[in-house]
């Protein structure tokens, strides 16, 4: 499975958004500029994004190019799909 396979670089990058997500909780108690937040933040949801392209690419190379089962295809692809959907919400 990808995330294990990928598991310490995964693990790496979800410090890195935790750091990130920490320093923007900084700046606000330090009541720094608004312009500096705004940009903490987009730096965060770029993280985060970046992670996610991560995460869907692995599961539809592993659980939906590579599986034999058309079925097991369909349940695999359904999973990323929803997950996707919630995240656009």
């Amino acid at each position: 499975m990808h995330t294990i396979r990928d598991k310490a670089k995964l693990l790496a990058r979800v410090r890195r958004i935790k750091g990130q997500v920490a320093a923007l909780e900084s700046q606000l108690d330090q009541e720094d500029d608004c312009g500096a937040i705004l940009q903490q933040a987009a730096a965060v949801r770029g993280a985060v994004n970046g992670f996610m392209s991560t995460i869907i690419e692995g599961h539809l190379q592993d659980h939906v190019v590579h599986e034999p089962e058309l079925s097991q295809r369909q349940r695999d692809l359904d999973i990323v799909m929803q997950a996707i959907k919630s995240y656009l919400k």
